[in-house]
């Protein structure tokens, strides 16, 4: 395969990309760059049996950054994590979860369901820094 130019890379690393976009603002609190915030909540088997448990899977698009990482500069990056995951079946809690700094980037969070009619499974991550995720997914019953 031949080589064909290109748009510029990313920096190779996070310090890199930190040092680019600081390097004018030594004097301003360092933050981590931000990802685009996607989640996806799918359940298996995809259309569970009356009575029957089903699992719920969950992953949400988030850096979680611990606030003890440091840039080129030495400044540390401002802590942003999802700290709540809440599953609501029709408005009923069904599940929630806190987390805290020691959870990867994308958390993905997976539980036992068991629904007993059809509705609409609510699955809310808040966090952070104001973030704020929402999926709402239906539950159909065979």
């Amino acid at each position: 395969m031949a080589d064909t130019p290109s748009a510029p890379s990313a920096p190779s690393t996070p310090a890199a990309a930190n040092a680019a976009a600081t390097s004018d603002a030594a004097s301003a609190p360092a933050e981590a760059p931000r990802a685009g915030r996607r989640a996806l909540v799918t359940l298996a088997p995809a259309t569970p049996r009356r009575g029957e448990p089903l699992e719920v899977r969950t992953l949400v698009a988030h850096p979680m950054e611990t606030g003890h990482r440091v840039n080129a500069l030495g400044q540390r990056f401002a802590r942003d994590i999802v700290r709540r995951v809440e599953a609501r079946l029709d408005g009923e809690l069904v599940f929630a979860s806190d987390l805290h700094p020691a959870i990867a980037a994308n958390p993905y969070v997976a539980f036992p369901l068991l629904a007993r009619a059809d509705g609409t499974l609510t699955v809310t991550w808040a966090g952070d820094r104001g973030f704020a995720h929402t999926v709402s997914v239906p539950v159909k019953l065979a």
